[in-house]
């Protein structure tokens, strides 16, 4: 293995952006071979997230994973930590022990020093608030947005992803699963296929239907997924996205926007809570977000006692107290 003269210092040692002679040489192409076109996809990002937070500038293909020592695989389960959920960071640190164990078989570190370095452990409950979830406010609403403006095929791309999520409250998965013929653009709305396979129709108004729009003014007629993966310069293709990428673009945003991190079911979340609170009834909040039981949707609702009061006073019983 080759490397160029750009020193950079991630934890205590020093490590040099790499060039790999060949494909079967570079541990992290040997991993992603291994997988399914779609998970190839989603941890390739992975890997140039991690590359790119342990040295400014790196990429997977330009990282030395095989010069990856103790220190920095904790240094690098910290950063993700801090800056990812729990279960988006293990997929992340599982893709890294995997091109580690690659980097050891290609002669690229000993037994001892791949051991070392893969002895990484999971992340877990590092940020408690995430697991219970939160909503997010119409300033972050607004910074997401503003961050997307940023006149690339991405940027287009990644606000109508979260006009679908905040306006019609979609699961990630119902993201990934849309297709170019789900979207009537004259009625403006989208029919989604939710859980068992059963759909409804989710309309899109106002800002949501303009960011998809918009989306697909730069997408164009094609038919296939309606959210498409974006490969580098911006290139647009025709592949779908995973559920997982969904989490990747939110947190890139997020982080981009200066807006504390979020899930893609925070998005979920917020719209149903903000229906609540402008006064739909519940009946219709359950069909928008397509649950089974009005109890489930009842688990969003985040008014509180004042909210029930008011709702009391609205009632009137024609009973005159004793005078």
């Amino acid at each position: 293995m080759n490397t160029d003269t750009a020193m950079v210092t991630t934890s205590s040692t020093a490590l040099e952006l790499a060039h790999y002679g060949s494909a079967d040489q570079h541990p992290a192409r040997v991993y992603l071979a291994s997988l399914a076109p779609g998970s190839r996809r989603t941890m390739a990002g992975a890997l140039d997230t991690m590359a790119g937070l342990a040295v400014p500038g790196a990429t997977a293909d330009t990282f030395p994973w095989g010069a990856l020592r103790y220190g920095h695989t904790q240094a690098l389960r910290a950063a993700l930590a801090a800056k990812y959920d729990a279960a988006t960071a293990n997929k992340m640190l599982s893709a890294l022990r995997q091109v580690l164990k690659r980097a050891w078989r290609l002669g690229q570190m000993t037994a001892d020093e791949y051991m070392a370095a893969a002895d990484v452990a999971n992340v877990k409950g590092e940020k408690p608030e995430q697991a219970a979830g939160r909503a997010l406010t119409l300033g972050e609403l607004m910074a997401l947005v503003s961050a997307c403006q940023d006149g690339t095929a991405a940027g287009a791309r990644d606000a109508a992803m979260l006009a679908v999520a905040y306006a019609g409250g979609l699961r990630r998965a119902e993201i990934v699963g849309l297709t170019l013929a789900d979207f009537d653009a004259a009625a403006g709305v989208l029919t989604v296929k939710g859980k068992r396979n059963k759909s409804r129709t989710v309309p899109m108004q106002n800002g949501a239907l303009a960011a998809l729009t918009d989306w697909l003014a730069v997408r164009g007629a094609a038919q296939g997924p309606l959210f498409t993966h974006i490969g580098k310069g911006g290139k647009l293709t025709h592949a779908g996205l995973t559920t997982q990428a969904v989490y990747y673009v939110f947190a890139e945003r997020a982080e981009a926007a200066g807006v504390r991190t979020f899930s893609p079911h925070d998005m979920r979340r917020t719209f149903a809570g903000d229906m609540l609170d402008a006064g739909v009834d519940i009946s219709t909040v359950q069909k928008l977000m397509g649950h089974a039981n009005v109890t489930t949707t009842a688990g969003y609702d985040r008014r509180g006692e004042r909210a029930k009061r008011d709702a009391a006073k609205r009632l009137h019983f024609p009973y005159q107290g004793r005078k």
